[in-house]
């Protein structure tokens, strides 16, 4: 016992020195993560010698999980989605897609139309912050000029936000939930559809009952060019279509390019400069992920899983119970890191190993990660989406937080998909 304890300690070094770092600072945005990370793989190599007595070979162990074929196939895919999201978003891809999507809507259908619009840019993108940064600008403006609930009108960006960033084939949440569980992409997609689809529907009929009064047109896209829009088109099509992920990015970037050329909206050179603030917008996340791959594989080895796998199974029944631990260790994981995709990546191991002890599908325990950890994104104060969207409205976190209704509905669907196990998958 005292063993596992020990192979534990590091991640309660993470945890603990994250949480103090921020508590300290009063903003679990200013101080990186990346440190917490330095920090418990440092405590881990010294501590753990269990591994080995050898200080090379402890951090060879590190090393071997860092350099893990899946970690760094993640880190292709962060690059080229990096890549591909600044050169898009340079290029005017971004603007054209929110104008195109907002073109005309009467004034009644308003709140459905914004969420419509978060939905289906979010999962073009694969960002929620992206698709924040995006639209919330538009609807604080609208909102404004109409005389409605700035906060609620907000919540509706948030809420549709997360719709992309738990499904879309280039968000890291999907990409690290689908590569620690070991699924396919699409596999994962068409299993978590299922689950979020009647939260999305019960959202948007909510905003179609909750609509505003007046029929005004109101022309949002006088000055779009719908042509720009055409990489996130191609992206999600070929994506759904089955493509490899690291196909359909390069073909976005190729898309982008030539367009970006061709309309002049972008040179050579602010491509190239472009691409490579796709890159650098990727490096922290690839350096945590290295650390990440690391750390968990010295508590891999030191028997950490094993501890707490064992542990866990002692009080799980069945397929339900491991369901539930998935999930409730996804969240509580992601409210001490306020990161979905970190919460995703630190306890993807555990997740997939109660998968295969209990006979879980890899894309159920995917879907149910990765949702589970945009519920308790999604309702975080201190999270970067409602921190960055209160900014840019104006306003404060907590507002926004009570017309938070599809993230609230996905977490009461992970609940219904756990209880009534659903989807049913053979494999």
């Amino acid at each position: 016992m005292k063993r596992g304890l020990l192979a534990l300690s590091p991640i309660v070094v993470l945890l603990v020195v994250y949480l103090l770092m921020s508590l300290a600072s009063g903003d679990f945005y200013r101080i990186s993560i990346s440190v917490a990370f330095v920090a418990a793989a440092v405590y881990a190599v010294a501590v753990m010698r269990g591994i080995s007595r050898s200080l090379q070979e402890r951090v060879a162990t590190f090393s071997e999980g860092a350099a893990d074929k899946n970690i760094l196939y993640m880190i292709w895919i962060f690059i080229l989605a990096g890549i591909f999201a600044a050169s898009a978003k340079a290029m005017g891809a971004v603007d054209a897609t929110v104008h195109f999507t907002l073109r005309f809507v009467p004034i009644e259908f308003l709140p459905a139309g914004i969420f419509v619009a978060a939905c289906f840019v979010s999962l073009s993108i694969g960002t929620s912050v992206g698709t924040i940064v995006a639209l919330t600008p538009v609807v604080t403006g609208l909102a404004q000029q109409m005389g409605v609930d700035t906060a609620q009108m907000v919540a509706i960006v948030v809420g549709g936000a997360f719709f992309g960033d738990n499904l879309s084939f280039i968000s890291d949440t999907t990409i690290a939930a689908t590569m620690t569980q070991g699924c396919n992409m699409r596999d994962k997609f068409r299993t978590n559809i299922l689950i979020v689809l009647p939260a999305a529907l019960f959202s948007l009929g909510l905003y179609l009952f909750l609509g505003l009064s007046g029929g005004e047109s109101i022309d949002v896209a006088s000055a779009a060019e719908w042509y720009k829009a055409i990489p996130y088109l191609l992206v999600l099509v070929c994506a759904i279509a089955g493509v490899n992920v690291l196909v359909v990015l390069v073909l976005g970037i190729l898309a982008t390019a030539l367009i970006g050329l061709a309309s002049g909206s972008l040179s050579g050179v602010s491509f190239c400069e472009a691409a490579d603030d796709g890159v650098v917008s990727m490096c922290e996340l690839i350096i945590i992920t290295l650390l990440a791959g690391g750390l968990m594989n010295m508590v891999k080895e030191g028997g950490g899983f094993e501890f707490i796998t064992r542990a866990i199974t002692k009080r799980i029944t069945g397929r339900r119970g491991a369901e539930v631990a998935i999930a409730g260790l996804t969240v509580l994981t992601d409210i001490c890191t306020a990161n979905n995709t970190i919460a995703i990546i630190t306890t993807g191991h555990i997740a997939h190993d109660l998968s295969q002890r209990y006979g879980i599908s890899p894309r159920k325990s995917a879907s149910l990660m990765d949702t589970a950890s945009c519920f308790a994104q999604g309702i975080l104060p201190y999270g970067a989406q409602l921190l960055m969207a209160s900014g840019l409205a104006g306003i404060s976190p907590i507002e926004i937080i009570p017309h938070l209704y599809y993230p609230m509905a996905i977490g009461v669907m992970v609940v219904l998909a756990i209880l009534f196990q659903f989807p049913r998958i053979n494999k």
